[in-house]
């Protein structure tokens, strides 16, 4: 039985799609949705050389402006969903994203996390991408949410590979 879900949220064009799904998961299970948003620890890295170079930025700046723009960001992402307050929490966190959602799931006892497949972020050709880092190493119920976009994406690739077999 699903209790408490993850939703990782990334601001993505897709996180709307990504936390109604979970939200409407939730609902139908009576489970608790965690949402989290990782901020990333190189990002402060990044911050903090910017720093040393003499430019007025610092830290604690930086992760204040961050959160309050994500909040808000957030605020509007909820606001049609219609789960009661009670039943869903937000919170940040500070480090590797993949490392911390796995924590979380972990240390929370969540019973499955639902996030987007991968992104197409050009950040992500060295390093991989959270998605699929979780995917990996997730001891938990991983849901891959897609939109409509993605779907009609993917039949059609699909689709063409299959005639090709045929």
């Amino acid at each position: 039985m699903i209790k408490k879900i993850l939703v990782p949220i990334a601001f993505s064009k897709y996180a709307k799609g990504i936390l109604t799904y979970a939200a409407d998961l939730a609902a139908s299970t009576g489970a608790e949705l965690l949402v989290v948003n990782v901020i990333n620890e190189r990002n402060l890295e990044a911050v903090d050389k910017i720093t040393s170079f003499g430019y007025k930025v610092d830290i604690e700046h930086y992760m204040e402006t961050i959160k309050k723009e994500r909040r808000a960001e957030l605020e509007i992402l909820m606001d049609s969903l219609t789960l009661p307050d009670e039943q869903v929490t937000f919170s940040f966190c500070v480090g590797d994203p993949t490392n911390e959602l796995l924590k979380i799931a972990v240390d929370q006892k969540v019973d499955a996390v639902v996030m987007g497949v991968k992104t197409n972020d050009i950040r992500h050709i060295f390093t991989g991408s959270v998605a699929e880092r979780m995917f990996r190493k997730c001891p938990v119920t991983i849901i891959s949410y897609r939109d409509d976009e993605i779907s009609a994406r993917l039949l059609k690739k699909f689709t063409r590979h299959r005639g090709k077999e045929e």
